[in-house]
């Protein structure tokens, strides 16, 4: 990460274990009814039926469309209550990213990976989505959604200091120092709603 950005930029208010914080159940969502509507129906537009789906980060709901018949969910977060209460995931592992980056998957896994509103507490990110990149099939769909809330003393400085743009200028900036993909960046709703931005890198040739 230091080759790229200053350590600083990847601190937080609190330090102290991300098991601590995450180790009750938090059963809500965090963002409101427009935002999740405008990304289940992204999700349609742009997820393949029959995929292999990762749902990292995960919590209690994934927001995945009732339509969509994947064929198996994964759910990687650091509540197992929280995605034991996940009707769309067909198992889970506990991890913090943050102890370690590496996922628990083998390589070209994943026909799609979500990351819904949670990239904002990654504090290697870069080797979280080099990871990403590892699991995914080619062609393999990453879909990195975001608004403007956060947990402020869990959200790395970089993102605290930041506005809702340059959010997209520096999730696009991991995908561009993780690999080759092809990305897209959208804004997904309207002022009278949460805003949802989404950066979507597809996974390309080395």
């Amino acid at each position: 990460m230091s080759q790229h950005f200053p350590p600083a930029y990847f601190q937080r208010r609190d330090e102290s274990s991300d098991h601590n914080f995450y180790s009750f159940p938090r059963k809500v969502v965090h963002i409101d009814d427009g935002a999740i509507t405008a990304l289940r129906q992204y999700y349609e537009q742009v997820l393949p039926q029959d995929a292999v789906i990762l749902d990292m980060m995960s919590s209690w709901r994934s927001h995945l469309p009732d339509n969509l018949n994947p064929q198996r969910v994964y759910g990687l977060g650091m509540n197992g209550e929280e995605m034991a209460d996940n009707p769309q995931l067909d198992e889970y592992i506990v991890q913090s990213l943050n102890d370690n980056p590496q996922l628990p998957y083998q390589n070209e896994q994943f026909d799609a990976v979500l990351c819904a509103v949670s990239v904002q507490y990654l504090t290697n990110p870069i080797a979280v989505f080099t990871e990403v990149r590892r699991v995914l099939k080619p062609a393999g769909q990453f879909i990195v959604s975001f608004s403007n809330r956060c947990f402020p003393t869990k959200a790395v400085a970089i993102w605290l200091n930041m506005t809702d743009k340059q959010h997209i200028v520096l999730v696009t900036r991991y995908f561009e120092l993780s690999g080759d993909w092809a990305i897209v960046a959208e804004t997904k709703t309207s002022s009278r709603h949460d805003p949802m931005y989404i950066v979507h890198g597809t996974k390309t040739a080395n």
